[in-house]
């Protein structure tokens, strides 16, 4: 006899990437970011039991079959958020896309290997004219090969007269103006989407209704006001110059348009003194050539450009690199963890790319003496910005955890507290009939009622708390319907709507309940509420799976999403169509305003579906399965009260720790150790290395999916529990597996670097 195999136990490793920026190296990234896609695209054929795939996925698609042999663990590895600057940036934007449509990354390689290169990004109104253009100008080009056949890699040699050429072209260009062409930049954009949209897509690489968010950071050059209230002055004006254009797919529909996209891709990279800056007419010409059109144009300027958009100034916007600013955007990645559905046991991590993180740029270092004029100049306006550490962020995502551990020690130790209430409150009776719709919606208002009591006076805080976070999501969601998110805009409809609630007798918490004005209110508006209850129970599945059967938890796992969908549809600005042109105007009656977002969003209605299906499912199941169900349904106001005040209006929503990773040469070292000096080329010339020759842009893109291949299986195998032990030699033999799978796809693509190949199947092997 064998040993039957371990009950299927599923797992998420959610990924938030943050991708930096990086020049030239953002060919690297694009090698780094393929694997992730790959991974994604491998764990989404072993959950559809879909075709078997090829190359590096192929390797992750059985070996993510094999540990949910060896383990029990079916682990599921998605990616849905993603943020980006810059070179990271424009790599985010094309896996966005991809995780969204289902579309290949494949045909972006050759795009990255043909046209990331010095003759296709120099503007041709700077090249030099002839071969007698400034021959006062080569010996800069000479100085900056430096002494090249000293320690040359094969790379090296083989890239030499490239270089040679292109740095002496490049040198001889117009001086003082940006060598590289915004237009050509935007040309390349719209033909890698165009060639990602060419070939059938595959699946979306998301669960339905799991929603994708990506932000790139970008620089206003002139700079837009913002108001800040003090106590005296009453108001000061500020200049504030950083952005952060954010898209989200809402679980399945298009991310964007591709001119925003591209928009966002162009402005973020536009590297100073390398890129012209950006204005959206350079867009508009692209566009106009192609006879694209694009019908969110203006609306899409509101959003991303509300303050010049206000003044009919955004075709002037001039925009530059995001990594100017923010090269690290951590920030809105962090801010997009609220609101996200969890459907099994989550292992959130921040993921970020760092492609060079100890190269130094040239500037000088310590033993140098100190830094002189230029240096200083330099280092001030260029490099210091782009390298600040991200310790302020990673200790926002370490107090985070730590606050959710607590508050998941203390959800544990009410549990058995508030299913002894439950029992009480209603007697064994409770599981043994049938709860049906109508008993459903009595007993939640029993246990409703009986929470409020056991709270006392602080249900007050936390009755409080919620019309606050609803007045907040309500006056944020209309501002965006109407294409003005702006602070001022969401200021003047929170003071409205607040108004409007104290007209109608405002609201009244204390230890007897909430006033009937209060209690209408929620009823009508408080979404988060019922989206929390549903995730709850979400929570509690997860936590029967490794017990219970899975086709016995099916009925009523499908109820709850069945249930969860239109309430998360409402979190869609697209839902609230109807009240758009309400929105938009800015005289129109706070109170009518609040009418419409209630009749867009039905509450009570979905609330009788939910009721509907949780009874049917319910009804089906076996009492071992009901029983926790319903303790957690009724019971959730319990645990409600005594976390949301404590979690800050967070909620019950994504609630895991989350823990960071990093993805850089340094920790790829199971080929070549040495970090970015040993394996990347496109480091040299301050990061403008890979422009300069194809064998450098092949090395660093073969370089890139090699360290993603290893770091990805390193990233998804850490989530394993402590407990779990793989037999002896089972990592590196999948890692090893990848390597090979990558050399044997790239080699007949890479022709520059062939000898490349045979030194790296000896360091393998």
């Amino acid at each position: 006899m064998t040993d039957a195999p371990p009950p299927l136990h599923e797992r998420e490793l959610r990924l938030a990437l943050v991708c930096y920026g990086g020049i030239s190296l953002a060919v690297y990234m694009h090698g780094l970011v393929k694997e992730i896609w790959h991974i994604a695209r491998a764990s989404r054929a072993v959950q559809d039991a879909g075709e078997p795939l090829t190359g590096s996925a192929a390797v992750y698609q059985s070996m993510l079959t094999d540990l949910a042999a060896l383990t029990g663990i079916r682990l599921r590895v998605l990616v849905d958020i993603v943020a980006g600057a810059s070179a990271g940036g424009i790599n985010g934007v094309f896996l966005a896309q991809a995780v969204s449509t289902g579309q290949s990354l494949d045909p972006l390689t050759d795009l990255w290997l043909d046209g990331a290169d010095i003759e296709a990004l120099i503007d041709p109104a700077q090249a030099p004219a002839s071969a007698l253009s400034r021959p006062w100008a080569r010996p800069i080009a000479w100085m900056a090969l430096g002494r090249e056949d000293e320690d040359a890699s094969s790379v090296d040699i083989a890239a030499r007269d490239e270089l040679r050429a292109k740095l002496d072209r490049f040198v001889r260009a117009r001086w003082f103006e940006p060598p590289f062409g915004g237009r050509a930049m935007v040309d390349m954009l719209l033909d890698a989407f165009a060639a990602m949209a060419a070939p059938p897509a595959g699946p979306r690489l998301l669960p339905p209704g799991q929603p994708l968010d990506l932000f790139v950071t970008v620089t206003d050059f002139a700079g837009h006001p913002e108001t800040l209230r003090l106590n005296s002055p009453a108001e000061v004006v500020e200049t504030e110059h950083r952005l952060v254009i954010g898209f989200r797919d809402h679980g399945g529909e298009r991310l964007a348009d591709t001119a925003e996209l591209v928009f966002a891709a162009r402005a973020t990279s536009s590297f100073p003194g390398a890129f012209p800056p950006f204005r959206v007419g350079e867009l508009d010409g692209a566009l106009a050539d192609r006879k694209v059109e694009w019908p969110g144009r203006d609306a899409f300027l509101r959003r991303v450009l509300p303050r010049q958009s206000a003044v009919g100034m955004a075709e002037q916007a001039t925009l530059i690199d995001g990594s100017v600013l923010a090269n690290a955007p951590f920030a809105p990645a962090i801010d997009a963890l609220r609101e996200r559905p969890a459907r099994r046991q989550i292992d959130r991590r921040f993921v970020y790319l760092d492609p060079a993180p100890n190269h130094k740029f040239g500037i000088g270092t310590a033993h140098d003496g100190p830094p002189g004029f230029f240096q200083t100049i330099l280092g001030a306006l260029s490099e210091l910005p782009r390298k600040q550490p991200i310790r302020d962020n990673l200790d926002a995502i370490q107090r985070r955890s730590e606050r959710i551990e607590r508050m998941l020690a203390i959800v544990e130790q009410l549990r058995g507290g508030v299913e002894a209430e439950v029992e009480q409150l209603f007697g064994y009776t409770l599981f043994l009939d049938w709860p049906t719709p109508a008993r459903l919606a009595g007993w939640r208002q029993r246990a409703q009622a009986q929470a409020v009591k056991r709270a006392g006076y602080g249900h007050a805080a936390y009755g409080l708390l919620k019309v606050d976070q609803v007045l907040d999501r309500l006056a944020e969601r209309v501002a965006t319907l109407a294409d003005d998110a702006s602070p001022d805009r969401i200021r003047r409809l929170r003071d409205g709507f607040a108004g409007v609630v104290a007209e109608r007798g405002g609201v009244r918490f204390d230890g007897d309940g909430a006033s009937a004005e209060a209690v209408a209110f929620l009823r009508a508006h408080d979404l988060a509420f019922r989206i929390r209850r549903l995730r709850l129970l979400v929570r509690t599945i997860s936590a029967m799976e490794p017990e219970q059967d899975a086709a016995a938890l099916a009925p009523v796992r499908e109820a709850i999403f069945a249930s969860l969908t239109p309430y998360l549809a409402c979190e869609n600005a697209d839902h609230f169509a109807a009240v758009r042109t309400l929105a938009a105007d800015k005289r129109a009656d706070p109170a009518d305003l609040l009418t419409a977002m209630a009749d867009a969003m039905d509450l009570a209605t979905l609330d009788a579906q939910t009721d509907a299906r949780m009874s049917e499912a319910l009804s089906a199941t076996s009492r071992d399965i009901r029983r926790p169900i319903l303790l957690a349904y009724l019971g959730f106001p319990f645990f409600d009260i005594a976390t949301l005040p404590l979690l800050g209006g967070e909620g019950l929503d994504e609630f895991d720790p989350v823990r960071v990773d990093r993805i850089a040469p340094d920790d790829a070292p199971s080929i070549r150790a040495g970090g970015a000096e040993a394996t990347l080329k496109g480091i040299r010339f301050n990061n403008f290395g890979a422009f300069f020759s194809r064998s450098y842009r092949e090395n660093d893109y073969l370089w890139g999916r090699l360290h993603g291949a290893e770091r990805m299986i390193d990233i998804a195998l850490s989530t394993l529990p402590p407990e779990v032990r793989l037999p002896p030699g089972w990592i590196t033999r999948h890692k090893r597996a990848a390597f090979t799978a990558i050399l044997d796809e790239e080699q007949p693509r890479l022709q520059a670097i062939q000898p490349l190949f045979d030194e790296l199947r000896a360091e393998i092997g």
